[in-house]
Parts: C-alpha cells; sequence; structure tokens
C-alpha cells in the first residue's frame, strides 16, 4: 500500500466538490479532517481548492504546528486558533461548507468573514467516500478488530469471567486488557449484562454479580489508529440450560445467514431480512427490537445502516456489523456481531473469536 492515502482522498473529494458546483469546500469537522489529512489534533479546519492541492490550506493553532507539520507536511499550514474562520476570510469564489456540522450561528459567522466568497451548503461529501474503506482503513480496522479478540481470549484465559464477580468488574478487566494489546481507546462504553440484564440491549455495566446459570452479553471494542472495532459475544456461566441453547443456536443461525447476505449490490433492507426472517419463523420476531447492522470506521456507528428500512446497497470495501439479537425480559438474551468487509466474493470477517455457544 502506499505511505499516504491522504493526497488520494483529497483528490477524489475534488471531483465530488467540482460536481456540486463549487470551486472549494471549507471542512470542519474533525473526523473528516483526519481523513483528508490524517491530522489527529483538537483544532483545525481544511479549505480544500477543488483543483489542487497546492492552493489548498491546512489551519490549527500554535499547539499543535509541530504536530501537523508532523502529520500535514503537504499542505500550506495557517496558524491560527480560530480556524475556521481564519480559512473563510481566504476563500473566495463558490466555497461548498458542511452544512449538516456548522450551526445557523457559525455559518452566519462564516458568511460575514467570506467577503470574496459564496458559502454554499454541500453536506455529506467526505462521507460519502467514507462509506468505501481503502486498504490502509482496512488495515487499521482488522487490527482494532485483533485486539478485540485478544482481550476477550485473555479475559477467558484469566477467569475473568466467573460467578461471584460484577458486571463491572468484567467491563473493567475487558477495557484494561484492550489497551494492554495495543488499543489507544475502547470504542464506546463496553456493555457488560448478566443473567436478566443480558434482554436489554444496550444495558450499562452495574454491581449486578454473576451467578451460575446467567447468560452473560459482552458488546465491546477497541480504537486503533482511529479506526473503531464492534463485537458481541453471549456466553453462559456454569452449566446451559435448554432453553439457552435453543436461543443461542438460533442467534447464530440468523447471523450466519446475514453474514452471508453481505456482498455487493444487495440492498441493505435485504441483509436485514435475510437475518430477521430466521428469527420471526421461530416466533421470536418481536423480541428482536433493532436494526441488524451498521457501518464501522472513524465513527462506531456510520453509514450504511442494515435495517428494516434501509434503502442503500453494499459497495465492496464497505465494512459493516451484522449483530442480531433476540431479548426475551426477565430471562435473558443473546446478541452475536461481527464487523466485516464487503468484498466481491465472501465478506471478509474481521472478529475472530468463535460463535460456538461458550460455557465458563
Amino acid at each position: 500500500m502506499p505511505d499516504a492515502p491522504f493526497p488520494v482522498r483529497r483528490d477524489s473529494l475534488r471531483q465530488l466538490v467540482r460536481q456540486a458546483g463549487a470551486g472549494a469546500l471549507l471542512v470542519t469537522n474533525l473526523l473528516n479532517i483526519r481523513y483528508l489529512t490524517g491530522f489527529t489534533g483538537s483544532n483545525a479546519a481544511l479549505l480544500l481548492d477543488a483543483d489542487s492541492d497546492e492552493r489548498t490550506l491546512f489551519c490549527t493553532d500554535g499547539r499543535y504546528v509541530t504536530q501537523a507539520k508532523t502529520e500535514v507536511p503537504d499542505l500550506e499550514l495557517v496558524d491560527d486558533r480560530a480556524s475556521a474562520a481564519a480559512l473563510a476570510t481566504r476563500a473566495s469564489g463558490r466555497t461548498g461548507f458542511e452544512s449538516h456540522y456548522v450551526s445557523v450561528e457559525q455559518y452566519e459567522a462564516l458568511s460575514g468573514l467570506a467577503e470574496n466568497a459564496e458559502l454554499m451548503r454541500t453536506p455529506g461529501l467526505v462521507e460519502r467516500l467514507r462509506l468505501v474503506k481503502d486498504e490502509h482503513e482496512i488495515a487499521a480496522l482488522r487490527k482494532a478488530c485483533a485486539v478485540a479478540d485478544a482481550a476477550l481470549a485473555a479475559l477467558i484465559e484469566r477467569g475473568g469471567i466467573r460467578p461471584g464477580r460484577t458486571e463491572r468488574d468484567v467491563a473493567r478487566d475487558l477495557e484494561n486488557l484492550m489497551l494492554d494489546h495495543g488499543a489507544s481507546a475502547r470504542s464506546f462504553s463496553s456493555i457488560v449484562a448478566a443473567g436478566a440484564n443480558s434482554a436489554i440491549p444496550h444495558h450499562r455495566p452495574t454491581g449486578a454479580v454473576l451467578a451460575p446459570g446467567d447468560f452473560l452479553k459482552l458488546d465491546f471494542g477497541a480504537t486503533v489508529d482511529g479506526y473503531h472495532s464492534d463485537m458481541t459475544r453471549t456466553l453462559v456461566l456454569g452449566k446451559a440450560a435448554g432453553w439457552q441453547r435453543e436461543l443461542y443456536e438460533l442467534v447464530r443461525r440468523a447471523q450466519e445467514r446475514g453474514s452471508a447476505a453481505v456482498r455487493p449490490g444487495a440492498v441493505t433492507k435485504e441483509v436485514d431480512r435475510a437475518a430477521r426472517e430466521v428469527i420471526e419463523q421461530a416466533g421470536h420476531g418481536e423480541q428482536f427490537t433493532h436494526g441488524l447492522g451498521h457501518g464501522v470506521g472513524l465513527e462506531i456507528h456510520e453509514a450504511p445502516s442494515l435495517a428494516k428500512k434501509g434503502d442503500g446497497t453494499l459497495t465492496a470495501g464497505m465494512t459493516v456489523t451484522v449483530e442480531p439479537g433476540v431479548y426475551l425480559a426477565g430471562r435473558g438474551g443473546v446478541r452475536i456481531e461481527d464487523t466485516l468487509v464487503v468484498r466481491d466474493t465472501a465478506p471478509e470477517l474481521l472478529t475472530l473469536s468463535g460463535k460456538d455457544l461458550v460455557v465458563v
């Protein structure tokens, strides 16, 4: 892979800017700036010229000047704490801006500063590019998923999942293990849900004590190089009851069916349908209460959405989760989730932890 994907991404964005009828784009969302430049600081703006990097300006403030010279060595640097405002004063002609992020007051302020420019709404241009991951991004996602896999394996191997511990104990250990294995941060607040709590899709860890016979649902992820992983595994403590094995097997079949439907050209709602109909046929449709999955990348939840009302189509290079679940209130629930890359043949599985029912 080339060492620097950022010029290629900026060139791809230029085509969209020109198609929108603009001569430049003012980028103010920090994740989009990171995607286009590699900059990881907390204050920046980018004025992308629609024709050339030679007329493209990158702005940050004195705290990050040294960092910017390393991370963004190929663009002209402007040093100003009011980054977006400073670049607005330098804009000329029809200039797009990220209207889906800029508030009304910010827009009015920028318009007043852009004396030589006509600001025009151009929402979602960078996000259109971010939908399809390049191999640099997929490599980072692969690492993030490997970290989460390693952390879960270490947690189980060390006996970190056992009766008597609390949900908070397990969550703390799991997140620390992800850091130990190379994560820069957790992707989101980990879900650790034991017993009846496992029937709550987004339960937050409490002081609830793990007990023999409990389902234990773990939904967690690691961040590596700014990219997120997302995985859910459901285990049983002690001995699994018959109803638990049946429920787990149902969700696993649905997850396999949904994963198999992830392919270029697939309509997102049909991918959701492939998994959902397995659960509905078993009489648990009402207990599958959320969409099948979502995109993942620089954000933990990105487009596309794999859901009942999704109307997009999948393209090779998109990275999505497939996470069906069945939740029996007062008893327990199962969710199984993987992160996958859409490929021309079969999807590439990034989360490699096994999906046989684990009893600890």
